[in-house]
């Protein structure tokens, strides 16, 4: 019997959802979202990475639900939402568009947080009529907006074109990862995580990331191989909040420190020492405590959703096609 993306007991096996919903993409896709907490509490948004999943934000749920309505979302291919036909980072400001306004009312504004690729889905989406109408504050949290295989540093040798064409084509790998096993964990660690990682912490992770499907992350892999949205930048206004973590080898503390730099209105760079990419799971508190200043900025006026939601079940079964 095939094993959960996601470990089923402790702090990071991921809360049941007080109901889910179908969020519907300007392409059709179908996306699957989750809220959960109290429907007239402050909505905070959370974007997941690549080859992750709304699993990944099980720590921030279940402390932010307490008081706060926390609405995740898988992405296209990732968790339970099906694989679509277009990977893009079009797609991705599209996908967060939606699910800003199939949860978040007219007139109200909620704190949209971003891990990875799900920071990068921010970015995309900045300046977009949605995207201004339902945001109050934005985190970008372990990433970056251009060069990210360039100067990732997987491969511990010196940068030019042979570290970026290998580094590229390992990120890129069409080979299956398989069930996780104790070496596929150690590599796992090793690409994206400190030294600092907990061995539940690592089991969590390597849940998630395993149960990405193959054909998904090749596809996405090729869009952050060329990303390039430094010129989106500018049109971040909203209070905008950036993580990293020390150890990152994906998105290195450059990345982070570069945003910090060009946004228009930085609420502040939060290094975590020790930390690697995986920082929502490996520095949860930190995580959770910069979300929850963010959320201080909320009007206090909050209104709950009242639009039909669409609510028909996903069809999950798993599709390995390729755009």
């Amino acid at each position: 019997m095939r094993r959960p993306a996601y470990v089923t007991s402790g702090r990071y096996a991921p809360p049941a959802a007080r109901r889910d919903l179908v969020a519907v993409s300007a392409d059709g896709a179908r996306l699957h979202v989750e809220v959960h907490g109290d429907e007239d509490a402050p909505p905070v948004v959370l974007s997941h990475g690549w080859t992750c999943s709304t699993a990944f934000w099980a720590a921030q749920v279940r402390d932010l639900a307490e008081d706060h309505r926390v609405i995740a979302y898988d992405q296209r291919g990732h968790g339970r939402t099906p694989a679509g036909r277009w990977y893009t980072t079009g797609a991705l400001a599209d996908d967060l568009v939606a699910v800003l306004e199939a949860t978040v009312a007219p007139g109200e504004r909620a704190v949209v947080a971003g891990h990875s690729m799900g920071g990068m889905t921010i970015m995309a989406a900045a300046g977009r009529a949605g995207f201004t109408e339902h945001v109050a504050a934005a985190l970008l949290c372990s990433t970056g907006s251009a060069r990210l295989v360039a100067e990732a540093l997987v491969l511990p040798v010196r940068a030019g074109r042979a570290r970026t064409r290998i580094t590229g084509a390992i990120l890129g790998s069409r080979a299956p990862l398989g069930p996780v096993t104790p070496l596929g964990k150690r590599v796992l660690r090793y690409a994206t995580m400190g030294p600092r990682a907990t061995a539940d912490q690592i089991e969590a992770c390597a849940r998630i990331v395993h149960g990405c499907p193959t054909a998904v992350r090749h596809a996405w892999s090729q869009v952050l191989a060329g990303l390039d949205l430094e010129a989106n930048l500018a049109a971040l206004t909203v209070p905008t909040a950036v993580i990293g973590g020390t150890a990152d080898r994906l998105t290195p503390m450059s990345h982070a420190r570069a945003l910090a730099a060009a946004l228009p209105d930085c609420a502040g760079l939060t290094e975590l020492p020790g930390a690697g990419h995986m920082t929502p799971i490996e520095a949860p508190e930190a995580v959770t405590r910069v979300i929850r200043e963010l959320t201080a900025r909320l009007p206090a006026a909050r209104r709950p959703v009242t639009a039909p939601l669409d609510t028909t079940p996903l069809d999950t079964t798993p599709k390995e096609k390729t755009p």
